[in-house]
């Protein structure tokens, strides 16, 4: 019987991946560029919750955007409108970006006197989850008619965020959306997650997010 040499792609991709997002971090530390991976599911608000976030941060700090998608300008053409520095990315159909993508997008934008840079990346709860991307924290978006029980179905996802932010608490009433149970199935994933409920649109629990950022972002350029 002919013997077949089995490499194993995924695991060596990712490995790769890993190397290049801890030197990634290393720059970024030397730098003293804090770096946000945004990360929800399509239509959970992460561009409204963005602007809100940049508009409570932007007379302390020095903020970049990078907004990634598989096609359109539209979401940093709205980014460009709160006067942040912005970039779009296309990504070509893939449905997330890695470390190496990462790095490019911060050459195109050029973070030289930024504090913090956020990467809103592809909306998606599964690929984005997978990689690496150099980022100081990562932060998801959960919405409020998602359901309670996607912490369950994307285990990855919420076990890799530092922050879960949960949006759109002003159409609570008309879902069934269950928050403290939602709280108990992000616990189950993360125990250490911070969980936000928060209204991009009511401009509800912003400070408590913001709050949060801010302090990181300090920390992190200390």
């Amino acid at each position: 019987m002919k013997d077949y040499k089995v490499l194993e792609i995924k695991t060596s991709v990712f490995a790769d991946n890993n190397i290049q997002a801890e030197k990634l971090r290393g720059e970024l530390k030397e730098k003293k560029v804090f770096l946000l991976n945004l990360m929800s599911s399509p239509g959970s608000g992460k561009t409204t919750t963005l602007v809100r976030t940049i508009h409570a941060l932007k007379d302390e700090l020095s903020i970049g955007v990078m907004e990634a998608d598989i096609d359109s300008d539209v979401d940093a053409q709205t980014i460009r409108q709160t006067g942040a520095k912005a970039i779009q990315l296309h990504t070509g159909g893939m449905c997330h970006l890695d470390a190496e993508m990462t790095r490019q997008g911060l050459e195109g934008l050029d973070p030289e006197g930024l504090d913090l840079v956020i990467l809103e990346n592809v909306g998606n709860l599964v690929c984005p989850a997978e990689f690496d991307t150099g980022a100081v924290k990562n932060v998801m978006i959960l919405s409020v008619p998602e359901g309670d029980d996607k912490p369950l179905k994307y285990p990855l996802m919420f076990s890799i965020c530092d922050v879960v932010l949960i949006n759109k608490m002003d159409v609570l009433p008309y879902f069934n959306f269950d928050l403290e149970k939602c709280r108990e199935n992000i616990r189950l994933r993360n125990p250490n997650a911070v969980i936000i409920p928060i209204s991009a649109l009511k401009e509800e629990g912003i400070e408590e997010w913001t709050d949060w950022l801010g302090d990181a972002v300090k920390s992190w350029c200390e």
